[in-house]
C-alpha cells in the first residue's frame, strides 16, 4: 500500500506558493491528495487549524502525520524521504547550486513579488516595471543563466531535469508572462518551458473553474487573455 501525502493549497490563479508546493509533488511523481482552502474567502485559518503549526499555504502532512508549513522545509523533507525522486539534482555541485537558487527565491525578490502578484489568467498591457523590479529581473536572469551554463545541458530546465529550483521559479515565469516583463532570449525560452509544461497546464486548467468578483488585484491597465497553448 502506497502512503499518500496531503497537500493543502489556496487559490490556483493567485497563490504562487501553492503552485510551488504542488509542482514539487506532482513533478516528483509522489502520491498525494490536494485539499483546497479558502485563501481569499478568509476561511483558511480555520481550515488549517488541525494542522499546527501551519498558518499559511501550502501546508503538507506527511504519511507519518508530520506537518510542514514552509516550502523549503517541504523540499528538504521530501528529498530526505525520497532521494531518487528528482527533488534535487543528483550531482553534488548541481544540488548545492539548486539549493542556493531555491533559497534565494524563497527569501528574496520582494519588489517583483509586491509589484507583480501572480495571476495566471490575463496579461497586462503597458505595465512599466520599477527600477527595483528591473533589478530583481536582472538578478533572476543571472541565476538562471548560471545554472543553465553549468548544469542545464540535458534539458530545458535550470539543471537539465526538473528540480525544486524550477518549482520555486515557476511563479516567476508566470509573473514575467502576466506583466509582459522584459527578459532576454534565454530567459524567455525558460519561461516558455514552464508555460507548456504538462503539470503547469493541468494546474492552469483547474484554475479556470473558479471566477473572481471583485478581482483581488485590480490595475488600471488593459489586458489580454492568458497565452493559449497548442496541445496538438
Amino acid at each position: 500500500m502506497r502512503m499518500t501525502y496531503d497537500l493543502y493549497i489556496g487559490d490556483r490563479t493567485f497563490s504562487s506558493w501553492s503552485l510551488r508546493g504542488w509542482l514539487m509533488l506532482e513533478k516528483s511523481g509522489l502520491p498525494f491528495k490536494t485539499h483546497m482552502v479558502g485563501l481569499y474567502a478568509g476561511t483558511y485559518r480555520a481550515e488549517l487549524a488541525h494542522l499546527a503549526p501551519a498558518r499559511t499555504v501550502p501546508a503538507l502532512r506527511t504519511p507519518q502525520g508530520h506537518v510542514l508549513s514552509d516550502s523549503m522545509a517541504m523540499a528538504e523533507t521530501l528529498y530526505e524521504a525520497h532521494p531518487d525522486a528528482g527533488i534535487y539534482p543528483k550531482d553534488p555541485a548541481a544540488r548545492a547550486l539548486a539549493r542556493n537558487l531555491a533559497s534565494e527565491m524563497h527569501g528574496g525578490f520582494g519588489a517583483l513579488r509586491n509589484d507583480c502578484p501572480m495571476m495566471i489568467s490575463r496579461v497586462w498591457e503597458g505595465f512599466t516595471p520599477s527600477d527595483a523590479v528591473s533589478a530583481d529581473l536582472a538578478r533572476i536572469e543571472f541565476l538562471w543563466a548560471l545554472a543553465r551554463e553549468r548544469h542545464g545541458a540535458d534539458g530545458p530546465w535550470l539543471f537539465g531535469k526538473y528540480s525544486v529550483a524550477d518549482a520555486f521559479f515557476a511563479p516567476v515565469a508566470m509573473r514575467i508572462t502576466a506583466y509582459d516583463l522584459p527578459v532576454g532570449e534565454a530567459a524567455n525560452a525558460y519561461v516558455q518551458a514552464h508555460l507548456i509544461d504538462p503539470a503547469f497546464l493541468e494546474w492552469h486548467v483547474a484554475s479556470q473553474s473558479k471566477t473572481h468578483d471583485p478581482w483581488p488585484y485590480p490595475m488600471d491597465l488593459a489586458h489580454r487573455p492568458w497565452p493559449s497553448v497548442n496541445h496538438s
